[in-house]
């Protein structure tokens, strides 16, 4: 049996990311690129064939980007898709940090209250006040947002890391997350639909742009978000939790006149009867056929027929009696337009639920 480091994070090969904007050349060649917001997600990766898939299944052109302070080219694609579909994995998905990255990479990472790189307490804001967020992120550092997804219906097994460095949005992805993973104690696969929504803002008498990332559960009723985990296939097929339960198959019918002709008394026949109108297979008043027949079978063996071969039995042959001394057979003669005697008058007149006991169905 393999062994793991119990300090080392367990974590999805990372295939791409999803960003919120982009760059575009500036006019001024003493300067740097121009950041654009995006209405659509932008995904980019090191694999060519991940962004082509992705711009099949998004809409989109492929190209090839190189990052701001790296020397390494990517791929991206600016989708055409208004949203997208993911799965968020199980756990919390949601990372979140003020940031500051300068030449040398990460240089602050603060939760708000301490800085965890220099060990000290957060340094915007005692500089600046409660309202530090509000400067340029040449001043302060970012609130930056991380939420790795998994995108179906792209190829691999791997997550994607959705990366937003907007305020607001981070606000708002926390709380959007934090309502399900109440709900569902972060175990199990949860399907989302994301997208970017444009907003502004007046601070100060001037009206700001910015964008707001929306996550929220993609699930037919919201009932279904809040009561707990689902099943991995549901997440897979979200509809599915919607659809009705597929009733079982109807249990196959007995063959009540092979059990009844097997019987050896009149009596066992009438419970054959009275199993059939519990299961509903019978009318209750006896006027179908199937009861019909088996008050017939019930007949024939108080009689003493064999009702699987029509014949006599041997006990009632036995007591069959022969002629008398004038040659004369002793038996009763009946009109023809009265009804023929029945050897047991109670298997003639069964329902009332087939008597003893009640038997009625239920």
């Amino acid at each position: 049996m393999g062994s793991r480091i119990k300090t080392m994070k367990r974590q999805a090969a990372e295939l791409g990311r999803i960003r919120t904007g982009y760059s575009r050349p500036n006019p001024n060649p003493d300067k740097g690129p121009i950041p654009v917001m995006s209405k659509t997600f932008v995904l980019t990766s090191h694999s060519r064939d991940y962004v082509a898939a992705a711009a099949e299944l998004y809409g989109g052109k492929v190209e090839q980007w190189t990052p701001q302070r790296s020397s390494v080219a990517q791929w991206r694609v600016i989708t055409e898709a208004p949203e997208l579909r993911a799965i968020l994995p199980a756990g919390d998905p949601l990372s979140q940090s003020y940031e500051m990255w300068g030449g040398g990479g990460c240089e602050r990472r603060c939760d708000g209250e301490f800085e965890s790189i220099k060990r000290q307490p957060c340094v915007c804001l005692a500089k600046f006040g409660e309202d530090w967020h509000e400067r340029p992120p040449t001043q302060v550092c970012r609130p930056t947002s991380r939420v790795g997804v998994y995108l179906p219906d792209l190829p691999d097994v791997g997550v994607w890391r959705l990366e937003t460095k907007s305020y607001y949005a981070a606000d708002a992805l926390a709380g959007g997350l934090d309502t399900v993973l109440q709900a569902t104690e972060g175990k199990g696969l949860l399907p989302v639909r994301m997208w970017i929504e444009q907003r502004t803002r007046v601070v100060n008498g001037k009206t700001k742009q910015y964008q707001v990332v929306m996550v929220v559960p993609s699930l037919p009723k919201l009932r279904h978000a809040l009561s707990g985990p689902i099943s991995t296939a549901a997440a897979l097929d979200p509809s599915s939790l919607d659809r009705p339960a597929i009733e079982a198959a109807p249990a196959e019918r007995p063959d009540y006149l092979a059990e009844a002709r097997a019987c050896q008394t009149a009596d066992a026949v009438r419970e054959v009867w009275r199993r059939a109108n519990v299961a509903g297979h019978v009318a209750r008043d006896g006027s179908d056929e199937l009861s019909r027949d088996l008050m017939q079978i019930s007949r024939d063996i108080a009689a003493g027929v064999d009702p699987g071969t029509g014949e006599m039995t041997g006990d009632q042959d036995d007591d069959e009696q022969g002629p008398d001394a004038d040659g004369v057979y002793d038996v009763e003669a009946y009109d023809e337009h009265d009804e023929p005697p029945v050897a047991d008058a109670s298997a003639v007149s069964w329902p009332q639920a087939a008597q003893p006991g009640s038997g009625a169905r239920r």
